[in-house]
């Protein structure tokens, strides 16, 4: 027992050394990003106030925040994030323990639990007004205190209504939420409208180009436009900005038209804004370069000092097909393992019926030399994809830790409840990777003429 707790504490060093993990509260945070002022005359001279903070490039308002990718990213690239916007309660711990502000005063963002939609009689729980109220007394007051600083928003829709699962059959309840939830890009342009930012950056997934959701992606591009935006969009993928996962992503940029930059523009089209689909300074990231760092654990398991470091059980006979695996094979294996055909009766009739073969990244492990695939909120599942861990020695799933660094998510960044999987896989598999963010947030700011003025509220 001696050597195990050696071994552990060896390890446990090791960690630490590498992630600079240092859980702490966020009054100390904002505490620790402030100046000190001794109260005591006789000691003032002998300890130095903690260095100022810088200003922000930047101000946002991220909405539809959730667990704060979005937010994460532009703090990275030197922004300062005034209130993140969503009605999902759940978020709010790890939200704001996580983004405290690096610039300004330190303070964290403020978490605004409210629904975008207006109240009506066909939906009474709508609060547009009180947040339109609220946002408008957290605006007016950081750009009174910082007149010369761009605003930015951050308007990241719900991915739900623009995806494979949208068009399976739902519940009444949840179909009238997801008619409601496509509507979220046009209620939050009328946030636009009202508070006139100097960028806007919004993501969203691949489909949400696709006709037939009713040209709701265009439509968002035609409305900042008559607004008096430059517009542009583009379709790419993560792993072309040092993010190692491949995840197609729709990207619309926006800067006030009396804002934009002359070298802003796109080669071909003179009246679009630039928007880059690689970032050319970013080496390509591999699944093995990233998960290699974390100790090992097996299924069911979760590390004691790795916040999220945890993975979901597997039955018996899941674990003889992930034993199976290879790592980047597709599933066919299962048919010719050590202990028989392990394969799904379910995909064996649905093969025989269509005559090809389905579900091929089930039960499988992820390509050490390569991006993994998307992040999903069910990345913990190997029966919902390629989701088994690159190293056939450890016969598990990804952990919950090993998909938020997939996802680019810092090391220290913690997700609430840290004792539970799938409202923390959710928080994951709906985040913005915080580099792919951070990147379009700093090529926004580059994409502004220094020499306008945000504009007041309206």
């Amino acid at each position: 027992m001696a050597g195990v707790r050696r071994s552990r504490v060896r390890r446990t060093k090791v960690w630490r050394e590498h992630a600079c993990f240092a859980p702490r509260s966020r009054k100390h945070r904002i505490r620790s990003a402030q100046s000190h002022v001794p109260s005591d005359p006789n000691i003032g001279d002998s300890q130095e106030p903690a260095p100022a903070l810088l200003p922000p490039e930047f101000l946002a308002v991220d909405f539809f925040c959730g667990a704060g990718g979005t937010t994460r990213g532009i703090i990275d690239a030197g922004g300062y994030v005034i209130a993140g916007i969503d009605k999902e309660q759940r978020c709010k711990d790890t939200y704001v323990l996580n983004n405290s502000n690096e610039r300004y005063d330190g303070a964290a963002p403020e978490y605004l639990d409210y629904d975008i939609f207006p109240k009506t009689k066909d939906h009474p729980g709508g609060q547009q007004v009180e947040l339109f109220d609220r946002l408008s007394v957290l605006i007016n007051h950081y750009r009174s205190e910082l007149p010369e600083t761009s605003l930015m928003f951050a308007i990241c829709a719900p991915c739900q209504p623009f995806t494979t699962l949208a068009r399976k059959e739902l519940s009444k309840t949840r179909q009238e939420r997801r008619e409601r939830d496509s509507n979220l890009l046009n209620e939050a342009a009328q946030f636009v409208e009202r508070f006139v930012p100097d960028m806007i950056l919004s993501e969203n997934v691949a489909g949400i180009g696709d006709p037939k959701y009713g040209g709701i992606w265009s439509d968002f591009r035609i409305t900042l436009e008559n607004l008096g935006y430059t517009v542009g969009t583009r379709l790419v993928c993560t792993s072309k900005f040092g993010i190692p996962q491949y995840r197609k992503r729709s990207i619309l940029l926006a800067v006030r038209r009396d804002r934009v930059s002359e070298h802003a523009f796109g080669n071909l089209i003179r009246d679009s804004l630039m928007v880059p689909e690689e970032d050319t300074e970013a080496a390509p990231v591999t699944v093995e370069s990233v998960l290699r760092r974390f100790p090992r654990i097996g299924a069911g398991e979760a590390d004691p000092e790795v916040p999220n470091h945890r993975t979901r059980t597997l039955s018996e006979l899941n674990l003889k097909r992930l034993a199976a695996a290879k790592p980047g094979q597709n599933n066919s294996y299962l048919e010719s393992t050590s202990d028989g055909d392990l394969s799904l009766d379910c995909h064996r009739r649905l093969e025989r019926r269509l005559k090809q073969r389905c579900f091929t990244d089930v039960y499988t492990r992820m390509r050490p030399d390569a991006p993994a695939p998307t992040i999903t909120t069910r990345c913990h599942s190997i029966s919902n994809g390629r989701f088994g861990h690159y190293d056939t020695t450890q016969v598990r799933g990804i952990s919950l830790r090993e998909a938020a660094a997939l996802q680019s998510f810092p090391d220290n960044y913690v997700f609430y409840p840290t004792h539970m999987i799938e409202p923390v896989a959710r928080m994951i598999g709906n985040a913005v990777p915080p580099k792919l963010a951070r990147f379009f947030a700093r090529h926004l700011v580059r994409s502004l003429d220094n020499q306008g003025h945000s504009a007041p509220v309206r």
